[in-house]
């Protein structure tokens, strides 16, 4: 069909649509049926659509954004259109100013508006999986099945327990009806920019992988909030590893116990058997203990040449730490710590 017919064709259907609409509400006279078609969306807002929403459940959604008379037409409209609710499951933006009829129509043909997703500051799977819940179409469930699923994992080159590694904190668009299976590819591909040919040769002169920088960059920002130190912790660690001592890291005993409102960390503590608790094991633990930052990742890429082996809290309680090249300058600095925190009554 060429661009003439197809614009003829155009008008034909809009005329009939006219006439349908008059009709079906018994409109009578030029100044209403332009009133009609003419009316316009006040403001902008969300409409949300599943397989379930019932006529009148939209309707009272749109009356509440638009008023009672805007959405009977725009209902009005989308019906004669063929909207049907179980095939236009989606997230769609309706415009300030735009027109009854136009809204009706991008209703009626699935024309989503894509949604932003943001996520940040996330210890657990759970607590991701619960988070794309919230932005998404997505069952949370369903989510945390596949990141607990080695095959699946696996499939994407990584672990049910490095699979954290995978999710970059940061804002994305995605159709709010994606699939899991394509939320996790889109998701995939952010982080191969991320890891880009510089970041890689950057980890790899370092000794390390994208999933062991995670690793690291998600104990230093347990560690620390403080973006200034970052890439002092980050060096720490990198310090030990290379000498091959146990990280002995505090926020992976908290990761281990899954109790993350602990404040003082105890000998019993540390001595419990997981894989996490790197006061138990040699190395790392076997996957991130939160989605490192960016800013956490660059802090390990870039992280500062020093000597330290040690680190404890300032007294202070800033947030800061005191570092230390030798055990017993390190003891002097945890035997302040552990008077400022008595003198606090915290002793858990």
């Amino acid at each position: 069909m060429n661009k003439q017919n197809s614009r003829h064709t155009g008008k034909s259907r809009g005329i009939i649509i006219i006439i349908i609409v008059v009709m079906l509400l018994g409109i009578t006279g030029w100044t209403g049926i332009t009133f009609f078609f003419l009316s316009a969306v006040p403001e902008s807002f969300m409409v949300y659509i599943t397989p379930q929403t019932t006529t009148s459940q939209l309707t009272e959604a749109l009356s509440i954004q638009t008023g009672e008379n805007n959405a009977k037409k725009i209902i009005t409209l989308a019906s004669v259109l063929g909207f049907d609710s179980t095939e236009r499951t989606g997230a769609y933006k309706l415009s300030g100013g735009m027109s009854v009829y136009k809204a009706a129509s991008k209703l009626s043909r699935g024309s989503q508006t894509p949604v932003r997703f943001t996520f940040n500051n996330i210890r657990t799977k759970e607590q991701f999986a619960d988070r794309v819940s919230k932005s998404l179409h997505i069952s949370k469930d369903e989510l945390l099945t596949m990141l607990n699923n080695d095959s699946i994992c696996n499939s994407y080159g990584f672990t049910s327990e490095t699979i954290p590694a995978l999710f970059i904190p940061d804002t994305y668009e995605f159709y709010w009806t994606v699939t899991p299976n394509k939320f996790i590819e889109k998701m995939k591909q952010a982080y191969d920019r991320y890891w880009n040919q510089e970041r890689t040769q950057k980890a790899r002169s370092i000794g390390l992988t994208p999933v062991e920088t995670a690793v690291i960059a998600s104990i230093v920002e347990e560690e620390t909030n403080k973006k200034d130190e970052m890439e002092d912790v980050a060096g720490l660690y990198i310090n030990r590893l290379k000498q091959r001592m146990k990280l002995q890291a505090d926020p992976t005993v908290k990761f281990a116990l899954q109790d993350f409102g602990l404040r003082r960390i105890l000998k019993e503590h540390t001595m419990t058997p997981s894989p996490y608790n790197t006061y138990y094991v040699n190395g790392l633990p076997p996957g991130p203990i939160r989605f490192a930052s960016k800013t956490g990742l660059d802090a390990v890429l870039n992280h500062k040449q020093h000597n330290y082996l040690y680190m404890c809290a300032k007294e202070d309680f800033s947030g800061y730490h005191n570092f230390a090249t030798t055990l017993p300058e390190h003891q002097r600095n945890a035997v302040r710590y552990h008077k400022a925190l008595a003198k606090r009554n915290i002793y858990k």
